[in-house]
C-alpha cells in the first residue's frame, strides 16, 4: 500500500469525511485485484457448502464453520479492506452504507462503528494477549469431542448419521480412564453431563481469559469468530487467512473425534493408543505455530483501533 505525496498518512484530504486514525490510499487496481483474489478464494470454501445446503446434505467438516459460527457465507465473501484505507475511485455504494465518500474515493466511515464497538475491540484484545502469553499445553489429545458423546446412546450422538470407530462402551472406557483436560469453555459447555465431572478444569465464559492457552485447538478455530466480530474494521483478508485456519483445525479435530469419517476420506487418528497420542499432539503444535501471527496481527489490529478512539 502507498500513499501519494499529496495524501500524507493521518491527514484527511479537503472535504473527506472522518475515517478514523490514520489514513492509507490503496490504488484502484490494487483493491480491484485484492477484491477479486479474496471473492475467489472464498467461493472455495462457499460453493460446496451452498450446494449440500441446498440438496439438504451435511459435512461434519467442512460444514462446521457455516453452522457453529454466525458468520454467513455472504458475509465472508464480502471484502472490506479495513479502517484507516482510502479505495481510490471507488464507489461508496459498492460497499454498503458504513461507507463514505473521501476525496478520490471511499473509505469506511470507521469513527461512530468503532464507538459502538470499542469494548468489545477491548475484551477481545485483552483475551487474544493473555493467552498469547501463556505457555501451550498439548496434553488434552483431543478428548473435548470423546466427552461430548460420553454415555450417549447412538440416537443422542451429534454427528449420529456417521458412526463411532469403537463401541460405545469401548469409547466410554476411553474418557473415563484418560480424563478430560479441556480448557476452552465453549467446547467444555457441550459435554454430557455424566462427562463434566471427568474434566480436570471447570471451564465457565468468566473465566475464559483466565484459561484459554494457545495449544488448545478450538482456541485457535476462534481466531476466525474474533475476527469476523471486528469486521469491517480489520480487513477481510485477515478474517479469510483465520477461517482457512480454522478449516483445518476442524480436520484434526474430527479425525481424533470418536467418529469414523474414513468414508469422507479422513483418515483417523486414534488417540486411545500412545502413537495417535503422539501424532495429535504433533498436529497440535503445528496448527498452534500457525496461529501465533494471526494472534499477533489481530492484537495489533485492536491496538491500532484503540489508539484511534
Amino acid at each position: 500500500m502507498s500513499v501519494p505525496p499529496s495524501m500524507p498518512a493521518g491527514a484527511d484530504p479537503p472535504g473527506a469525511v472522518s475515517t478514523g486514525g490514520r489514513r492509507e490510499v490503496l490504488a484502484e487496481p490494487d483493491w480491484r485485484r485484492r477484491r477479486a483474489q479474496h471473492e475467489r478464494r472464498v467461493d472455495g470454501w462457499t460453493r460446496p457448502h451452498l450446494a449440500r445446503r441446498r440438496d439438504g446434505l451435511r459435512h461434519p467438516v467442512q460444514d462446521f464453520l457455516f453452522t457453529y459460527y454466525s458468520h454467513r457465507p455472504a458475509q465472508l465473501r464480502r471484502w472490506h479492506p479495513g479502517a484507516g484505507i482510502v479505495l481510490a475511485g471507488a464507489d461508496p455504494a459498492e460497499f454498503g452504507d458504513r461507507y463514505q465518500p473521501v476525496d478520490g474515493g471511499a473509505a469506511l466511515a470507521a469513527g461512530p462503528l468503532l464507538a459502538r464497538r470499542a469494548d468489545t475491540v477491548a475484551w477481545v484484545r485483552d483475551l487474544l494477549a493473555r493467552t498469547a502469553a501463556r505457555p501451550a499445553q498439548f496434553g488434552c489429545f483431543g478428548l473435548h469431542e470423546w466427552a461430548m458423546v460420553y454415555r450417549q446412546t447412538p440416537g443422542q450422538l451429534r454427528h449420529a448419521a456417521w458412526p463411532l470407530r469403537l463401541s460405545s462402551a469401548d469409547t466410554d472406557r476411553v474418557v473415563a480412564e484418560r480424563g478430560v483436560r479441556c480448557s476452552h469453555f465453549d467446547a467444555f459447555r457441550f459435554f454430557t453431563e455424566p462427562a463434566r465431572p471427568l474434566n480436570l478444569l471447570q471451564p465457565t465464559r468468566e473465566r475464559q481469559a483466565e484459561l484459554e492457552q494457545p495449544g488448545c485447538l478450538h482456541a485457535t478455530m476462534d481466531l476466525y469468530k474474533w475476527a469476523y466480530k471486528l469486521s469491517p474494521l480489520v480487513g477481510s483478508d485477515l478474517v479469510a487467512d483465520c477461517f482457512a485456519l480454522a478449516r483445518d483445525v476442524r480436520e484434526i479435530d474430527m479425525r481424533a473425534s470418536p467418529y469414523d469419517l474414513s468414508a469422507l476420506g479422513y483418515r483417523p487418528i486414534p488417540i486411545e493408543t500412545p502413537a495417535g497420542r503422539a501424532e495429535y499432539a504433533a498436529a497440535q503444535r503445528a496448527m498452534s505455530d500457525r496461529a501465533a501471527p494471526l494472534r499477533h496481527r489481530l492484537i495489533a489490529a485492536c491496538d491500532d483501533l484503540l489508539a484511534q478512539r
